[in-house]
């Protein structure tokens, strides 16, 4: 009996961890959303990206800065990662620039890392950033933070 307790138990933490997953379709029409976008330079479509429901106001315009600021960037790297040990603590322990605490108005179950480099006649930089990503309506997003606990 123990043994059948601890299998029930060990399969419904598979199921509970594997819920809210994302599938490979839905990792790779994400990733070509954002690259598309990125590449066009299409803001719209880069903001259409964003979960704002119940979002902080001034973190949405952030996120809409961040989303367009490496315009003119080529991409050299897009990719979706598990989040980490570190990343669920910096959710976690997040506050607005005036110390607010604040959340994901999602849960994020991946992130997005995207890396770019730009060229100019006086040298080349190069650029990463990291987004939390999440799954609403069986679309991946970016989520906005909220201010509300």
């Amino acid at each position: 009996m123990r043994k059948f307790i601890a299998l029930l138990a060990t399969a419904s933490a598979l199921m509970a961890a594997t819920a809210f997953a994302a599938s490979p379709a839905q990792e790779k029409a994400f990733v070509d959303a954002y690259r598309g976008a990125f590449e066009k330079k299409d803001a719209k479509a880069l903001h259409a990206l964003l979960y704002s429901k119940g979002a902080d106001p001034m973190a949405l315009d952030f996120y809409k800065m961040l989303l367009t600021a490496d315009f003119g960037a080529t991409i050299m790297s897009i990719t979706l990662a598990d989040l980490n040990a570190e990343d669920l603590k910096r959710l976690e322990d997040a506050k607005s620039p005036d110390g607010r605490p604040m959340k994901m108005t999602l849960k994020p179950i991946k992130k997005l890392i995207l890396k770019t480099t730009t060229k100019s006649a006086n040298g080349s930089s190069s650029g990463s950033s990291e987004s939390f990503i999440a799954e609403h309506e069986g679309k991946l997003v970016i989520p906005v933070p909220s201010t509300g606990r």
